[in-house]
């Protein structure tokens, strides 16, 4: 079983529980799971800012409660049915996290390495301009991802078409505070047609999310079928 829950929660009940940003949310969704609270993050969340309020989704294998500060009415919980990922297209909406790494470079332009001879990790940079936010999210339909489950790398199992209308807001950054050290992530929202190419990959990444910056808010995909003529 899987659940897509959607919280609604006024602004001034979020600020006077010091939610402020999305490492907060990152830390209170977990009250949503009260019986297992040191579990991995299994689950994925999007953060809607609206006229003082915020909507929050979450896609989880567990089911999740309402959380004590969530005023009455404003959860919903729906069990997302096994024939709900068997259709061939979909209209999504994805607020994802883009970005880039680039290779660490010494003085002399050499690729800077680990003590264990790998490669040191790329920094990652963000994409901002329409044709690259385009780009990265067409690879992400073929592209090899990480089973957070297994360790293993699947391709994304689909393709956006391109035919179809594939809207793309301005990229916007994501303040936040974490341990009283400052930070962003980008954040581009996505907006077009899919049609799944490969099941099983689809649906992997249906539930491990897009791109990184998962526990931020990021990745979800919001997805509703639809019937095409071919």
């Amino acid at each position: 079983m899987s659940w897509l829950a959607r919280l609604e929660v006024d602004a001034e009940i979020a600020y006077s529980e010091s939610i402020f940003d999305n490492y907060a949310w990152h830390k209170r969704l977990w009250e949503c799971y009260p019986d297992a609270p040191n579990t991995r993050r299994d689950f994925l969340t999007r953060i809607d800012h609206l006229e003082g309020a915020f909507r929050v989704w979450m896609l989880s294998r567990r089911k999740p409660v309402q959380p004590p500060w969530c005023r009455p009415g404003g959860f919903a919980l729906k069990e997302i049915a096994s024939s709900f990922l068997s259709y061939r297209y979909y209209a999504f909406d994805l607020r994802a996290n883009p970005v880039k790494k680039i290779v660490q470079r010494g003085t002399d332009g050499e690729t800077l390495l680990q003590p264990n001879g790998k490669r040191r990790q790329g920094k990652r940079v963000p994409l901002v301009t329409p044709e690259e936010l385009r780009a990265w999210l067409i690879r992400k339909g073929t592209a090899r991802c990480r089973n957070n489950d297994t360790g293993l790398d699947v391709p994304g199992g689909f393709r956006i078409m391109e035919e179809k209308p594939l809207d793309i807001s301005p990229v916007v950054e994501n303040h936040f505070r974490k341990k009283e050290q400052s930070g962003y992530h980008s954040g581009a929202q996505f907006r077009g047609t899919l049609e799944v190419t490969d099941r099983e990959c689809f649906i992997e990444s249906y539930y491990s999310g897009i791109g990184s910056a998962k526990g931020f808010g990021f990745g979800l995909l919001l997805l509703a079928p639809i019937n095409l003529s071919e």
